[in-house]
């Protein structure tokens, strides 16, 4: 269960175009991103239901062409409340294959908001 932060950025306004823009830039600098996807509890209930998770985090992947490890200096050392797990398309082929909650955010942005 993952660690309620009220003071953290955790709002899908602020958090969102932070992961689309500045975060995949950022990420992009040192490999490029592939994917993005949104998986854990905001991946299972509706957007209009978010309300429900205030001060949860935000569990993001990203495929890109190589992992990068110590991603909370994009993150956490920044206020937002998002647990970044940044891995190859190869490592994670059987959890997309399997798990019907994951929402893709990039390049195709499939969140119905």
């Amino acid at each position: 269960m993952s660690q309620i932060k009220a003071e953290a950025i955790w709002q899908h306004e602020l958090v969102l175009p932070y992961i689309l823009k500045d975060l995949k830039a950022k990420v992009d600098v040192i490999t490029p991103v592939r994917a993005i996807y949104l998986y854990g509890s905001r991946s299972r209930i509706m957007p209009k239901d978010w309300h429900l998770l205030e001060g949860k985090d935000w569990d993001i992947m990203m495929i890109c062409d190589f992992p990068i490890v110590n991603t909370h200096v994009w993150t956490t050392n920044l206020n937002y409340h998002i647990d970044l797990t940044i891995t190859t398309a190869g490592k994670i082929k059987d959890l997309l294959e399997r798990n019907n909650s994951i929402i893709e955010l990039y390049p195709n942005y499939k969140l119905m908001i």
